[in-house]
């Protein structure tokens, strides 16, 4: 077994961010010493202007396993960043991130980390066969993610469909690896992540997931 330490990204997420640590320690309190030796939650906040850290701090004064940083610079990329470094720390055997909207609930993820095995990274796919999205996308919007997907695979030769899922984990010697090469771009943040794996050829592993779109 190994030792997990998970990211979240957090900004302005004070109506979801308690319901997500409530179900994701929960779970993870249930999978400790059965499929992870232990684990840490390490809510990134960025630049947020509401009640998030007050809801977060509270929190993690009840699950010590539960802690968080905060900046004023924002940004997804800058946040798990950060979070990374925190887990190269720890020297945590799996270092990951999921989004704090719980759009991959945490029996999802699990399904991560009990697949990664002999790879270097497993992320979550929603275009994979069975995969379910609820409720399920607009025509419009499945073209739109399949075209931007297929411009990133011809553009950077990558075979994943799915590189913009939240929900993503990788080994400690991978982030180790590329941590210094990674950006703070928005957009293709997750695109820098699979790019740069592959260029150290280390091995990703697409899962499917059940992924459950939240109104913000």
């Amino acid at each position: 077994m190994r030792t997990l330490f998970l990211t979240i990204p957090a900004h302005n997420e004070e109506k979801r961010i308690g319901k997500t640590l409530e179900a994701y320690s929960r779970h993870f309190e249930e999978a400790r010493g059965k499929y992870v030796s232990d684990y840490e939650i390490l809510v990134v906040i960025d630049n947020t202007q509401d009640k998030t850290e007050d809801i977060v701090k509270k929190f993690s004064s009840k699950n010590k396993r539960v802690r968080y940083l905060s900046f004023k610079k924002g940004g997804k990329g800058f946040a798990v960043i950060e979070g990374f470094k925190e887990g190269l720390k720890n020297n945590s055997d799996l270092i990951g991130f999921v989004d704090a909207d719980m759009a991959t609930p945490p029996e999802e993820y699990m399904k991560l980390i009990n697949s990664i095995n002999n790879y270097d990274g497993a992320i979550a796919d929603r275009y994979l066969r069975g995969s379910k999205i609820y409720p399920p996308v607009t025509f419009r919007r499945l073209i739109v993610g399949r075209i931007f997907n297929f411009f990133v695979r011809a553009l950077f030769i990558m075979p994943n469909k799915d590189t913009q899922c939240g929900a993503k984990i990788f080994t400690n010697n991978a982030i180790k690896k590329i941590i210094g090469k990674l950006s703070m771009s928005q957009w293709a943040f997750d695109v820098d992540i699979i790019h740069n794996m592959r260029k150290h050829g280390f091995r990703i592993k697409s899962v499917p997931t059940v992924w459950i779109d939240k109104e913000y």
